[in-house]
C-alpha cells in the first residue's frame, strides 16, 4: 500500500524549480512518485507517494538539497 505525503514548499517560481525539487525528492528511500503544483506567487504544493512513511527531516533536507525551504500549512 502506497502512502501519500503532502508539503509546502516556499520560494519555487519556474519549471526548474519543480525539477530541482522532484529530483532530490525522488532519490529518498521508498519514494514511487512526486508531483509538484507549482504556485508562483505563493506556496507550492508536493505530493509524495512511497512505500513507506517518510520522515520529515529527510523531505526537509531534500527540499533545502534543492534550495527551497518546507513550510507549515498555511504560512
Amino acid at each position: 500500500m502506497s502512502i501519500n505525503t503532502t508539503v509546502n514548499i516556499s520560494g519555487m517560481d519556474c519549471s526548474h524549480c519543480v525539477a530541482s525539487v522532484t529530483e532530490e525528492l525522488q532519490e529518498l528511500d521508498g519514494v514511487e512518485n512526486v508531483t509538484v503544483d507549482l504556485n508562483k506567487d505563493g506556496i507550492s504544493v508536493a505530493t509524495i507517494t512511497s512505500a513507506a512513511e517518510l520522515d520529515p527531516k529527510d523531505i526537509g533536507e531534500a527540499v533545502a538539497e534543492a534550495g527551497y525551504v518546507v513550510v507549515a500549512a498555511g504560512a
